[in-house]
């Protein structure tokens, strides 16, 4: 097994996302956020866009895994080769793509886009964000390094659970093919645990460590609720 995977079992990774209008969308934000993540115990970084990335790389010291968001095509995360390849420069140890079956902004295939990525980059990993079995199974065939949940309820395929979609945990734990990243509305402590529990190789938490504004929300609702 790889060794920056073998540093990640059983870890917490946590994702450093600000998005369009946020006070926080800022790259040194974000690199301080991140450098606060590694300070509690983060084994790892997921982070987006090319600015963001950069400025993480150059804090911290735990592996990155870089991904960048675009377009207005339902595949959006690193859709393309050429987005792939933008975000592997950065300088990250692991870049996230869109993992699922669906037709691709440039047309090409799950399978050649891991083969581009790896012809150019062989050093870096490829973590498939999956929605479904499906698509985990595709991407095994495609040559990814490692299967995200990340999509799971995102996809048009399944729908969203309130929490993490432990049934396609299930699924993609019971293939014991490549490690399981269970990523997507991780948002307790337990839950991460529950990730583990069911055989998860890493668990990755963003919005509630990383997301100042959805945390104040979901405590002003149960204030609000309360009253």
């Amino acid at each position: 097994m790889n060794e920056l995977l073998n540093s990640l079992k059983g870890r917490l990774i946590v994702s450093c996302q600000a998005y369009p209008g946020e006070p926080m969308l800022d790259p040194r934000t974000m690199a301080q956020v991140a450098q606060a993540a590694v300070a509690g115990g983060a084994a790892a970084i997921r982070a987006k866009g090319l600015d963001d990335l950069r400025a993480i790389r150059a804090e911290v010291e735990v592996p990155v895994i870089g991904l960048v968001k675009v377009g207005k095509s339902d595949v959006y995360i690193t859709p393309t080769l050429h987005d792939a390849f933008q975000v592997a420069e950065t300088g990250v140890d692991i870049v996230a793509i869109d993992g699922t079956r669906r037709e691709r902004p440039d047309e090409r295939t799950l399978a050649e886009t891991v083969l581009g990525i790896k012809e150019r980059f062989p050093e870096i990993l490829v973590m498939a964000d999956c929605g479904s079995l499906g698509d985990a199974e595709a991407a095994i065939e495609a040559g990814v390094d490692i299967l995200g949940t990340t999509l799971a309820g995102y996809s048009g395929e399944r729908e969203k659970t309130e929490g993490p979609d432990w049934e396609v945990v299930d699924q993609l734990v019971r293939l014991d093919r490549l490690p399981v990243f269970v990523e997507g509305r991780v948002h307790t402590p337990e839950q991460a645990a529950e990730a583990m529990r069911r055989g998860a190789w890493a668990v990755v938490v963003g919005t509630a460590i990383t997301h100042p504004t959805s945390i104040t929300g979901w405590f002003a609702k149960a204030v609000d609720e309360a009253n």
